[in-house]
This record gives structure tokens, sequence and C-alpha cells, in this order.
């Protein structure tokens, strides 16, 4: 089997995991998100696009709900044992098989926990399985219960980020090669999606960003591709994914000699990343993070350039984002404990002199100072 953990570490999480439902009240659980089946399985797949969920009971007996596509997937990628499938037809509701499977493992009137905050949950499979299953037991929502379970790694997860934080090392290293006047963005972003592949690497989550020039302003993807100027600014957002576990980057480079707003920008960007290194440890809450970077921004003048948010946790995730749920964002009062994989960006983008700067990278917490996963400096960088 393709299994990425032993399976003592997959009966821990199990065990995590029932113990928690157990003090929720909760005799199943019906998994969507595809991280949560796969930490606690191994199950990996893309097919989460289309219905499939995971059944968990409070005793840690499991089945999974797919498509006759994922039966191999499952069985070839995971520990599950109990595979069932529904039916590719016309008009199919495989919400109705998921409700007669549940009747088979004997959980008519049971307290059952969904996952309905994923991606692999669509509105119109929610409306189906809130119809199906209201009159058939207490329907609660359990969105986050595996994904604050997933926040502390253990040391094969530990293991997994630092390898893809090397990867995304490389990654930068791959850009700032190519990074000259008349270089193709296409180029720079090949190059460094294809160093991850060479390392050993997975697809990311989500798309990497590249943008140079007025784009450089943009934190998202987007199509379209453009030749650097003599003078330019070029912003990558990226992430070395290893074991489907990721550490990102971020980062503005300045091509050609920079202007002095850039100098001012990048200065506020290492000094705020730097102060929220004194508060990303044990005793301090995700609330903490944020309102260290708001106070500093904000005291440079820069409340209009600065994001709602500065980061958040890293993990095993799949498409169509490398985020978790929990955030660097106001009042957010998730605990910072040791051996997280935490990103901290800064991103300033100044529309009103069209300057772009960024700064981020990604830390594992510890029992006291976080450790940069990085080998690269903060430093600025100039081409």
């Amino acid at each position: 089997m393709a299994l990425h953990f032993e399976k003592a570490e997959f009966a821990s999480r199990l065990a995590r995991l029932t113990e928690k439902m157990k003090e929720e009240k909760l005799d199943a659980l019906l998994l969507f998100a595809q991280e949560s089946m796969y930490w606690l399985t191994g199950y990996d797949t893309f097919g989460y696009c289309f219905f499939q969920t995971l059944v968990v009971k409070s005793d840690g007996t499991m089945a999974l709900l797919t498509r006759s596509a994922d039966l191999r997937q499952a069985r070839h990628t995971s520990i599950l044992e109990d595979i069932h499938i529904w039916v590719d037809r016309v008009n199919a509701d495989p919400t109705l098989d998921l409700k007669n499977l549940l009747v088979e493992m004997d959980l008519l009137g049971a307290r059952i926990g969904v996952e309905y905050d994923t991606h692999g949950m669509t509105g119109r499979i929610s409306r189906l399985l809130d119809a199906q299953l209201t009159t058939f037991g207490q329907i609660t929502d359990a969105s986050y219960l595996v994904s604050r379970l997933r926040l502390v790694k253990s040391p094969t997860e530990v293991a997994y980020v630092e390898r893809a934080a090397v990867l995304a090392d490389d990654a930068l290293d791959a850009a700032i090669r190519l990074t000259k006047p008349g270089a193709d963005e296409a180029d720079i972003l090949a190059a460094m999606q294809g160093a991850i592949f060479s390392g050993g690497g997975d697809y990311p989550a989500n798309e990497f960003i590249i943008g140079s020039g007025a784009d450089a302003l943009l934190c998202r993807y987007k199509a379209g591709r453009r030749k650097l100027d003599a003078s330019d600014q070029l912003t990558l957002e990226w992430a070395g994914a290893y074991a489907h576990y990721h550490a990102a980057m971020m980062r503005t480079i300045v091509i050609g000699e920079p202007m002095q707003r850039h100098r001012e920008l990048y200065n506020a960007c290492r000094e705020t990343i730097e102060a929220i290194e004194t508060v990303l440890k044990p005793g301090n809450s995700f609330g903490d993070v944020f309102d260290m970077h708001a106070r500093i921004m904000d005291e440079r003048g820069l409340a209009r350039h600065r994001l709602n948010a500065c980061g958040y946790s890293l993990g095993a995730r799949f498409s169509p984002s490398w985020m978790e749920h929990q955030m660097f964002h106001v009042g957010n009062p998730q605990p910072i404990e040791p051996n997280m994989s935490l990103f901290v960006h800064m991103i300033i983008a100044d529309s009103d002199t069209g300057t772009a700067m960024t700064l981020g990278q990604t830390y594992l917490t510890t029992a006291d100072a976080p450790r940069a996963l990085s080998r690269h400096p903060l430093d600025f960088i100039g081409l």
C-alpha cells in the first residue's frame, strides 16, 4: 500500500478523534474534507470533486462511501477495509445510499457530526444530505473537529513539512537564477515548479502566485504571462509540497534600482515579521499574532495597504487551497502550541504608488521561540 505513515500513527489519530467525539457526545462523524480522510486513513485522491464521505463511529468503526473510480485508489492508498460504492446514474442521489449505509451501521436516531465547511461539500450535496438526514437523527456541524486535531504535527509530519521547506527553498533558488530584465514569467514559474517535482515533491494544493509590474500587487494566481522590464517588481508566493504537506514562502523581488517606496515597505515587512516571531510561541494566540501585525503596520501609516490576515496554519491539504481553517486574524482565540507549522506573510499593496512588497516564510513552533524552516534569510532581494 502507498502509505506515508505507520499504522500505529493512524491508530493514534483514530484514538484521539474518537476521544474527542465522545467529549462532543457524537455517535458518528461524516467526513467530507479530503485532508481529514488522508490524515485519518491515508486515503489519497482528488475524487472529492464528486460525492464521497467517510463515516467514523465513536467506537472506531470506519466505512467509506465513494465512486467506482476511487475503489482501487482507496484500497491502495489507505488502511480502509470497508468501502462502499454508489452507482453513477441519471438523477443519482448518493445521500440516499449514505442513509442506507448509516442504517446498516446502526446509526438511526444517532447524534451525527458533519464536516460542512470543506470544498468536498457543495451546496447541492448539503441540501440533499440535510433532506435525507433531518429526521434520521440529530445532525450537528462538526466542521472543525478533525481540523483542530491536525494543528499539532507528529514527528513524521514535521519531517514531511521540513522536506517541503527544502523544496520551497529550491524553488526560490530556481526563480532567482532566471529573474532579470527580459525574463519571461512563464520560464520562472516552470523552473520553480520543476525544482519541486525534481526534488520528489507534489503538486501544491493551489496555484503558485506570480505577478510582475502592476500584477505584483495581486496575491492570487491569474492567467497570462509577461516579460520583466529593466525596472520591475516580481511577487512570488509558492509552497514546497511533500506527501501533501506544505511549506509556503512569499517574496517580492525588485529588478533594477529599487524605489525608495520599495525600501520603506520592505523595512515595514521585516520589522513586523521579526516582531511576530516574539509572539509566535505558546502562551499567545493566533489573534495576538495578527494584533502585532496590525499595530506595526498601522503605526507606519499602512492600514489601507495591508490585509486583514497575516498567515495561517499549514499541513497536508488538497486543492483548491493549501490554507488551513486557522488563520491569523483579529480575535482568533486559537492557542499557539508546540509543533504547529505556521505560515506568516507580510503583504503590502500600495495602489497609490503602484508599489508591492511581500515577505513570508513557514515556521515550526516550539516550547519557546519559533524555528524558521527556510534556509533563506529575510533579506531584501534586488536583482
